[in-house]
């Protein structure tokens, strides 16, 4: 007979705080503090420089709605090796920054708190790099303030689509806030498997899981699942498609063919969901209604090209920059 010694032993997944306390970065981690609708607020952030005097120019990393600055670590790596100063920000409502009950998500708050850090930081003209919503919070800003963006690029953005506009239902925060509360490591995993990966799993994608699961285990897991309503909400209801051609800085998509992403598609008639987040239709789409935009295309990747195959990514987003 079996003793239960030699039954195996499963870790269970950790638990951090709402603002990602107890989870590594691999940077250190610094605070914006500032004031924003009447709320004393702490944005967190990354700001790593090369050694000696670089090449003169900031790249600022823009995460998406499930990932943090942290995603980001491979990509900071390359670019600080290449030179550049690299700035990488958690939104508010997100990781490592302060988890309000009380605040009017939207784009472009996001992007003025966001100009806010870069100016107290001295950053002008840097390039935009935003992935999945980061896309979407990418070119709100590069539409607010076109003036101070050398660069956008648009890493598998979401918003290519208006999900409403296509059908897909409307969802209350109230309801999307119960389904949040549901949310595990097992529920994160088991969609970005899905329609991140092509439902290709590697095992170094589950610290990314973790560092998400952790805060829905935590003590804060209330607040957490709360923005995280709030901002599916903002992600919903504030399309950025139809302004693409008012773009006016040189962009480049960055597009993995095999993202299947489209907020809202499990609420939606299944006919309805069938056509959307179809990633290399959208790709090109994009490109043609962005003035100029230059396409890159990743037929075999998903929706996280730098965290996928970061040697490929990177070789083709080094030359471009």
């Amino acid at each position: 007979m079996l003793g239960i010694g030699a039954m195996p032993a499963f870790a269970a997944p950790p638990s951090y705080g709402g603002e990602l306390q107890g989870f590594d970065y691999p940077h250190p981690r610094q605070a914006h503090a500032f004031t924003s609708q009447g709320q004393a607020l702490s944005m967190a952030y990354m700001d790593v420089r090369p050694a000696g005097a670089g090449n003169g120019r900031t790249a600022v990393l823009l995460h998406g709605k499930n990932f943090c600055a942290a995603t980001w670590e491979d990509t900071i790596r390359v670019l600080v090796d290449a030179g550049w100063r690299v700035v990488a920000p958690d939104q508010i409502g997100f990781c490592g920054s302060t988890k309000p009950r009380g605040y009017q998500f939207s784009f472009a708050q996001l992007a003025t708190n966001t100009h806010a850090l870069l100016e107290a930081l001295g950053v002008e003209h840097p390039v935009l790099i935003g992935h999945s919503m980061g896309g979407m919070l990418a070119t709100r800003y590069a539409l607010q303030y076109p003036g101070d963006v050398a660069r956008l690029v648009l890493v598998n953005p979401i918003g290519l689509e208006d999900w409403q506009a296509e059908g897909v239902p409307y969802a209350s925060i109230d309801a999307m806030a119960e389904g949040e509360r549901k949310t595990t490591f097992d529920s994160i995993k088991a969609y970005q498997s899905k329609v991140y990966y092509d439902g290709q799993w590697a095992p170094r994608y589950d610290r990314w899981v973790e560092m998400l699961a952790g805060m829905y285990a935590g003590p804060d897991a209330e607040i957490v699942a709360w923005n995280q309503a709030q901002t599916s909400e903002m992600v919903f209801t504030q399309p950025v498609v139809h302004e693409f051609p008012a773009l006016r800085v040189p962009t480049l998509l960055m597009i993995g063919g095999k993202d299947r992403t489209a907020p809202g598609a499990n609420r939606a008639a299944p006919e309805v969901a069938a056509r959307l987040g179809d990633y290399p239709a959208l790709g090109r789409r994009t490109a043609e209604a962005i003035p100029e935009a230059e396409l890159v295309e990743f037929p075999a990747l998903g929706h996280s090209p730098q965290v996928e195959a970061p040697d490929v990514f990177h070789a083709e987003l080094l030359p471009r920059l």
